[in-house]
């Protein structure tokens, strides 16, 4: 496949940065290192953000495996997108579940490079929180779609270096980047293989449109859903998704009492109806996804509190393994 030329930035751990072209990093056998490749935004392609394509050691060529996809969580505001895209690049090649999971299993991992604007506070891109989705700014708006059309380019880079993805693609996420594929899974539940969360930051989406008599419009539920997004939620895709969700047992980040997460209004009505802590929630969150028929494997680690451990990252590397070897029969 010929594709059109444009520079990227690949890092490959040598202390060094250079840039190349597609054809020429081709002819090089790069993936005897662990490799970070900063793919440049593309408006044309519907992504005004750049993401990072980390490709680890000992990836194999001529072959069909799995893109897995993090996404972004500086975990605070800044209007620099230098430093968003610093913590993207350590969550990509350093410090996360999902580089864990890709160094171990060898496969590709995908973290956009997504803003999260000091001059607009409410806007939680990295939960994709319903401010975010009302947005019109171009490098903001619909973060779930510029994240698909950058998997979509991702595919065309993966394919010109021989390392051929599948159309479904694999997500996990720790914390903020939790809610965001919760919420992302709901949206698009047809591309997803499947996913791991943990440390969700409060409450999952439930996947129905009110609890007694009150309604519950996204982020919360999907009372709203297809007023807000022109779809109509697909409950029984949804419900095909193997989903691994964790926490740790003294995780109390409770982003649902903080207004740049959720509103006033959905405070109060998950605080009265779903619970005013985050364990609280946390079991209520798994008798609405059981009694649903999601496919869903919850684990509660003890001595934990908001953060990961090697056992954490050891159940979610082998509950993917699992599914990759699933959809190899």
């Amino acid at each position: 496949m010929t594709l059109k030329m444009r520079p990227i930035i690949i890092i490959l751990f040598f202390s060094f940065v250079y840039e190349i072209s597609f054809a020429q990093h081709a002819q090089t056998e790069v993936f005897k290192k662990d490799s970070l490749i900063v793919i440049q935004s593309n408006p044309a392609q519907g992504f005004f953000n750049d993401y990072l394509l980390f490709i680890p050691k000992g990836t194999k060529l001529n072959r069909k495996t799995f893109l897995l996809v993090e996404p972004n969580n500086t975990g605070k505001l800044s209007d620099s997108m230098e430093v968003h895209k610093q913590h993207a690049v350590f969550l990509a090649s350093k410090s996360s579940v999902g580089n864990n999971v890709a160094t171990e299993l060898r496969i590709p991992l995908l973290v956009p490079v997504f803003p999260r604007p000091a001059s607009k506070p409410l806007t939680y891109t990295h939960a994709l929180d319903r401010d975010v989705m009302l947005e019109n700014t171009p490098e903001l708006k619909r973060p779930d779609l510029q994240l698909l059309e950058m998997i979509n380019d991702a595919r065309k880079v993966l394919s010109n270096l021989n390392i051929h993805v599948e159309d479904k693609f694999l997500m996990s996420g720790f914390s903020a980047s939790a809610t965001f594929i919760n919420r992302f899974s709901f949206l698009h539940p047809d591309k997803i293989q499947a996913l791991a969360i943990g440390g969700f930051n409060g409450e999952l989406m439930f996947p129905q449109k009110e609890i007694g008599e009150v309604k519950l419009n996204y982020p919360i539920g999907i009372n709203d859903f297809e007023a807000l997004f022109q779809q109509t939620f697909n409950l029984e895709s949804f419900k095909s998704i193997p989903q691994y969700i964790y926490m740790g047992a003294l995780d109390d980040n409770d982003a649902v009492q903080f207004d740049d997460a959720y509103s006033k209004k959905e405070r109060k009505i998950i605080n009265k109806n779903i619970g005013a802590t985050v364990q609280k929630r946390y079991l209520e969150c798994q008798k609405v996804y059981m009694d649903a028929g999601i496919n869903v494997n919850f684990k509660t680690y003890e001595k934990v509190g908001h953060w990961t451990t090697s056992e954490m990252n050891l159940a979610v590397i082998k509950f993917f393994m699992a599914q990759i070897k699933q959809n190899e029969k």
